[in-house]
């Protein structure tokens, strides 16, 4: 072993690292447990405490979980019509839907289309709660289109039921957004084309009107 004793290192030509002793192997171990465990004492103990000074150690569950995903921005608040006006669930899909599906839409405008469709689904006309319109066309609370296409309007947007708030409401903030209401000087022309037409019609002028008067009066300050 290139003129080495057994006892100590040696190096063999069929290995490409240096063979240790196995009582040098066993006296080392001790060394190598002390250092294992002093790591995760440090890593688990020492070091939350010092990330802390003076405040309560997180747990392991607390250390290890993802930071929270923090909740969207509902925009302005609603004004004392929209709270008179809007059911309580209702006014809160509408927050949530623009927040998540068209953050730069104010809620206040797709809670006045909701209001001019259906008012809020309070209505008894055919085609909100069952069936489709007297058009014979659309269906639910946010009036959409079932019968274009294919695919029809609601095919393309709606996720769900088309009866269930729940599922028409965002679906019409999709469609907003898809329709330009965010871009500059899009917002009308995103209503009209939710009536199917433009405002160069007299009809879809006066839905666009009423839509915007709506929202004014949602938004905060907004009158009565």
């Amino acid at each position: 072993m290139l003129g080495r004793s057994r006892s100590s290192w040696s190096w063999s030509p069929y290995r490409a690292y240096p063979v240790i002793p196995l009582r040098l192997k066993l006296a080392l171990a001790p060394l190598g447990v002390l250092l294992v465990v002093g790591y995760g004492i440090w890593t688990d103990e020492i070091a939350p405490v010092l990330a802390h000074p003076g405040g309560a150690r997180p747990s392991p569950h607390q250390r290890h979980a993802p930071p929270p995903t923090p909740a969207p921005a509902l925009g302005t608040p609603p004004s004392a019509t929209a709270r008179a006006d809007t059911p309580l669930a209702y006014l809160a899909a509408y927050r949530q839907a623009t927040a998540r599906w068209c953050p730069r839409l104010s809620w206040a405008v797709l809670a006045a289309i909701g209001r001019v469709e259906s008012n809020h689904g309070r209505s008894r006309a055919p085609g909100v709660r069952s069936g489709v319109n007297a058009a014979g066309c659309c269906a639910g609370p946010m009036q959409f289109n079932v019968r274009n296409g294919p695919p029809s309007t609601w095919d393309r947007y709606g996720r769900g039921a088309v009866y269930d708030y729940r599922d028409a409401i965002p679906a019409a903030a999709r469609k907003l957004c898809a329709d330009g209401a965010t871009r500059p000087g899009g917002l009308v022309g995103a209503v009209a084309a939710y009536y199917g037409g433009t405002v160069a019609n007299p009809p879809t002028a006066a839905y666009v009107t009423a839509v915007l008067e709506w929202a004014r009066r949602y938004s905060s300050g907004g009158g009565g």
